[in-house]
């Protein structure tokens, strides 16, 4: 950048709060090396989408962002364009020769050339880095989450070799942070004002080794953690059934610091499905672990997935007898996509697309009834509430219960205007499908 130069860089980042995670480490490293980071892409000379990669639906938003941003050049100050990402570690060649108004590609494990990637471009090049060894990005991090909320990644990668996901394909195999970078990222982040840590990974349970045939060190990370006088929430998404054992469980329910919320994909329940999917773990043992999750007072998030090759009408039935039984406090469930590479992806008896779609909605029907009905029954609870914004009359926000983006809310009644950011304490008054209705009582 000659004549100090600062130049103008915008960042979409598109998918999960992993990736979230990495875009505020891409923020960073650009900051320090010495660009202008701008939230209006009029204003930006350079425009970087972290992509994300997982399924058909995130593949078709990252394209229409690329396509979208790329307008820019017209309306605004744009000069170059630059894919990052899962998209781009996947199909980084096919991109190059389809999408001509990309003008730089960087994958997961090459975040660190962005700035030079940058300059690339804009000196007329069309850089293509993909080619990194799988790492952990450390550094800076730009937050992009409301204060006082921050996600905190203790991993990459994953082992597990489920047949419908591409994930090991992208990130590489499983790796991890030592315990004392984690706990000196999360003191840094509570001196800067953060007050709830939302731990991510793929496998956040597996931390230190869980599930491998001894104890891991979820436990140990939770309590040094939970030790950081600032800290008020701390909360651990990702688990998976096989790592999720007894001694994560107690560590979630009996910290005082850690929200009683565990995030547990389960995917499906018929055991022929479950084999099919190669997915770790039986019928028998998620049942035991969701049995182990109610004893111990626990809220549990779910996804599922209807539709994958082979599951029959009998099939289906299960899993629909599962979530009735069940009664999951929050869910989420997809359609299967067949993933270029993967094993499943050539799997005979295919579920056709009307029968996934419908499979679908009487699976999300079901659970709209069923959240209802737990909603309900937190009428009368006394919760403290995170302030996420105002609204007239009040304010809305989550308890410990509601994970940041993906549950519902909590509106508040209230004669006076609190603080964003902080923290008051509702009485739950109302209940809807998905969020709850509260009065100030503090």
């Amino acid at each position: 950048m000659s004549g100090g130069e600062r130049i103008a860089v915008g960042l979409i980042s598109l998918g999960c709060a992993k990736n979230r995670v990495d875009s505020e480490l891409l923020l960073g490293l650009l900051a320090d090396g010495g660009f202008e980071i701008v939230t209006d892409p009029k204003r930006a000379r350079a425009i970087l989408v972290n992509t994300c990669g997982f399924i058909e639906a995130a593949k078709r938003e990252s394209i229409e962002t690329l396509f979208e941003m790329g307008r820019h050049r017209e309306t605004g100050e744009l000069r170059v364009l630059i894919a990052t990402g899962c998209l781009v570690q996947r199909y980084a060649g096919a991109l190059y020769g389809e999408m001509p108004e990309v003008d730089g590609f960087i994958g997961v494990n090459d975040y660190a050339d962005a700035p030079e990637v940058i300059r690339a471009a804009l000196r007329g090049e069309r850089p293509i880095r993909t080619a990194g060894p799988p790492g952990l990005l450390e550094g800076r991090r730009l937050l992009t989450t409301d204060p006082p909320t921050a996600y905190v990644k203790i991993s990459d990668g994953c082992d597990h070799r489920c047949a419908y996901c591409a994930i090991p394909m992208i990130r590489g195999p499983y790796r991890e942070r030592p315990l004392h970078t984690i706990v000196g990222e999360c003191e840094r982040l509570c001196g800067q004002g953060i007050r709830e840590l939302a731990l991510v990974a793929q496998d956040t349970s597996r931390y230190g080794g869980g599930g491998a045939g001894g104890p891991g060190r979820l436990p140990e990370l939770l309590e040094a953690l939970s030790a950081i006088r600032d800290l008020k929430w701390l909360r651990v998404l990702y688990c998976h059934p096989e790592t999720a054992d007894d001694a994560v469980i107690g560590a979630i329910a009996g910290i005082e610091k850690v929200c009683p919320y565990i995030d547990l994909p389960i995917q499906h329940i018929d055991g022929d499905v479950l084999r099919r999917m190669n997915r770790a773990g039986s019928p028998d043992r998620i049942r035991e672990r969701l049995d182990r999750c109610r004893e111990a007072g626990l809220t549990v998030r779910t996804t599922l997935i209807v539709g994958f090759p082979g599951e029959g009408e009998r099939e289906f039935e299960a899993l629909m007898d599962f979530a009735r039984e069940r009664r999951f406090h929050r869910m989420s469930a997809f359609a299967y996509s067949a993933e270029d590479g993967t094993p499943a992806a050539g799997l005979p008896d295919p579920v056709p697309e009307a029968a996934k779609a419908e499979r679908l909605r009487a699976l999300m029907e079901l659970q709209r009834g069923i959240s209802e009905g737990r909603m309900r029954e937190r009428i009368g609870e006394r919760r403290e509430v995170l302030v996420e914004g105002l609204r007239r009359g009040g304010y809305y926000g989550r308890s410990t219960l509601e994970a940041p983006e993906i549950d519902g809310k909590i509106i508040v009644k209230s004669e006076r205007a609190p603080t964003v950011g902080g923290f008051r304490f509702a009485r739950i008054v109302g209940a809807g499908e998905y969020d709850l209705i509260g009065a100030d009582c503090d």
